[in-house]
């Protein structure tokens, strides 16, 4: 593949590049979802720690579900840290939940209805495991809103196939060996989550679309904003791949490079497909066996074997036969394939020291020639072979041995499906297996909820106007395009709008005071929250009479946000004092009596409208002193 800058829509084209989104956005409740703790009171301090281990429970239909059988079998061990002014029993799994949050309920209804999704009838829970302990009732309650909604993009829809609420997770502190420990103060906070249909093409589109739904549901007003309010999972594949979902993007920046570096991974899985096929590589022929070396390596000097020996770990040996340059394939910038390996035995046998194997076409340091020479002489290995050395515990360390195989023949296919992590870089690591349908089943905790349709005609009435309808309107009001889509997804547009019909005063200038000096005031640190809606009225009424305000009326704003007085005093104060246009004409006439005769009679209306204009700028409209200003000068 080329580079990422030099990639065509062509070159995605011939990929047979998909892209779709699954938007998470906290909705802004006094409550959570289930339960009537507090939303969005972070904290790092914590009065108890709650110790759980998790398993998988059947579906409706009898089934355990993969992923929940993979997070089984990490044997984490997961500690709850539990600060009492944001959790409850409920959070804990000690008490049935509430009545699903009101408020959360009708904000999801009210952005359902601006993204044009066809809202249900009825509201039905369900379970979804999370066996990662996430969430330490081993599930997150859920339900769908609406369906087969849509946006534009460009010159076509893209396809919005539900949009769920559902309840957020808690936020990881760490995750080392099999013990992962979770601050509790998010879990339970209403979260609803936006899934397109796969109708992007080039990883450009795709940031397009999540910033398309972000500035949607921001303009509603009723959505958090700032770190972790909003998170996006990526579902990539090409042609001849899988869908794979890269999970919890937090900032939109980053999607399109994630989406080259997974295209480019599964480019590369598939062309290791095509070579293991030459090879005569199948699931039938597929070989690969593994062999104690513990005493093999005793005299190693390479040193993560060497510390690991110490430790009392056990050390094994994976032949794969016919692999030979496989686990060196390229398939990230800067990975090859046998990082897929370590991912998995990293995640699901919990050997999270690193390095946590070593393979024997590793070009950095490795252990002696001879120590390797011992190993394929006791694994037997032919020279097309490949070996993996992993080390750990003994329990561990038959977990690893067994995931190294089960990923090496998962080659054979292509491409698995996979949840992966995005990095910072760009480059996606294995997180866990892609869940089925099989981690869902009803909650019989809730009854079904009945949405009538008088209650979605009163939400209807609430519904912002879309995003691209005010920009049209901004584009007509003469608005710097700058603003448009700033203004379009404020919460204060509504208000906007408001102050532009109510006053004669250009849309511009509210704009400008509103949406740019505003970012100026916090910046300097100005306490912009002591402006209130009517101090705004005030000053465009005052502003109205006396347009040369608008002048002056960043540094009037920033004397009423540091000062006591009223904001009418303040306003008046700089209209009376002296300067008002009762002084006027008596001011230009004295200028005129003291300088005239001094310069040439075609620069004097010049000249003297510079001295007056010292006296009344801010005060008192330029036009209206240069027309005072040429009566007086016409009548002497």
């Amino acid at each position: 593949m080329k580079i990422f800058s030099e990639m065509s829509a062509k070159d995605y084209a011939d990929l047979g590049l998909k892209v779709g989104l699954e938007i998470h956005q906290q909705v802004l409740t006094q409550k959570k979802l289930f339960c009537r703790c507090p939303a969005r009171q972070y904290s790092k301090e914590f009065d108890a720690e709650i110790l759980r281990h998790m398993r998988p429970t059947l579906s409706e239909l009898g089934e355990y579900d993969g992923t929940a059988l993979m997070e089984y079998k990490t044997r984490k061990e997961i500690i709850y840290q539990i600060n009492h002014k944001s959790v409850c029993t409920y959070e804990m799994d000690d008490t049935p939940p509430f009545e699903i949050n009101d408020q959360a309920l009708e904000i999801a209804l009210e952005i359902a209805l601006l993204l044009n999704y066809k809202l249900v009838d009825e509201i039905h829970i369900a379970r979804k495991q999370y066996l990662d302990g996430s969430i330490p009732t081993g599930f997150q309650r859920t339900t769908i809103v609406g369906i087969d909604g849509w946006i534009p993009y460009k010159d076509r829809k893209i396809n919005l196939i539900q949009l769920g609420l559902e309840e957020d997770a808690c936020r990881e502190v760490s995750d080392v060996g099999h013990q992962r420990v979770f601050v509790t103060d998010r879990l339970g906070m209403p979260l609803i989550e936006m899934v397109t249909g796969p109708e992007m093409h080039t990883p450009q589109e795709a940031a397009d679309v999540a910033n398309v739904l972000r500035y949607l549901v921001r303009s509603t007003g009723k959505v958090r904003t700032g770190i972790g309010a909003a998170r996006q999972d990526v579902n990539v594949s090409i042609a001849g791949g899988t869908r794979i979902e890269i999970k919890g993007v937090h900032r939109i920046p980053l999607i399109p490079l994630l989406i080259y570096y997974e295209a480019m991974r599964q480019h590369a899985l598939l062309k290791i497909r095509q070579e293991l096929k030459k090879r005569g590589i199948t699931n039938k022929t597929f070989q690969a066996n593994s062999h104690d070396i513990t005493q093999l390596v005793a005299n190693s000097t390479w040193d993560p074997i060497r510390m690991a020996l110490k430790r009392g770990e056990k050390v094994h040996a994976v032949n794969l036969k016919n692999f030979m340059g496989i686990l060196s394939y390229p398939t990230q910038t800067g990975k090859v394939f046998s990082k897929e390996i370590s991912d998995r035995v990293r995640i699901i046998a919990c050997l999270t020291r690193l390095p946590n194997m070593l393979t024997s076409e590793s070009t950095e340091e490795t252990i002696e020639s001879f120590t390797w020479n011992k190993i394929r002489k006791t694994l037997k290995t032919a020279s097309r072979d490949s070996v993996i050395l992993v080390w750990g515990v003994e329990e561990d360390i038959s977990t690893a041995v067994k995931e190294i195989i089960i990923r090496a023949k998962e080659a054979i296919t292509g491409v698995p499906g996979e949840t992966r992590q995005a990095m910072i870089d760009g480059t996606n690591g294995f997180e866990r297996i892609l869940p089925g349908p099989d981690r869902m089943y009803p909650d019989t905790d809730l009854p079904p909820l009945e949405i009538l349709p008088d209650r979605i005609e009163n939400i209807g009435r609430n519904v912002p106007e879309r995003i691209w309808e005010r920009e049209k309107k901004y584009q007509k009001w003469g608005i710097p395009e700058h603003l448009w889509t700033i203004i379009a997804i404020s919460p204060k547009a509504t208000f906007f709008e408001e102050l532009v019909h109510k006053y004669s005063v250009p849309p511009t200038m509210i704009a400008r005071f509103l949406f740019e000096i505003s970012k100026y005031w916090r910046r300097k640190g100005f306490d912009f929250e002591h402006l209130k809606d009517t101090d705004w009225h005030t000053f465009y009424s005052m502003a109205e009479k006396n347009p040369a305000l608008l002048e002056k009326g960043k540094n009037l704003l920033e004397k009423y946000m540091q000062e006591e007085n009223r904001l009418e005093i303040i306003l008046e104060s700089f209209l009376i004092d002296g300067k008002s246009k009762r002084t006027l004409e008596s001011k230009i006439a004295e200028i005129i009596g003291q300088f005239r005769g001094k310069v040439k009679s075609e620069n004097e209306h010049k000249y003297f409208m510079g001295l007056a204009m010292s006296t009344f700028r801010g005060f008192i409209r330029g036009e209206e002193v240069s027309r005072k200003l040429s009566e007086i000068i016409g009548k002497k």
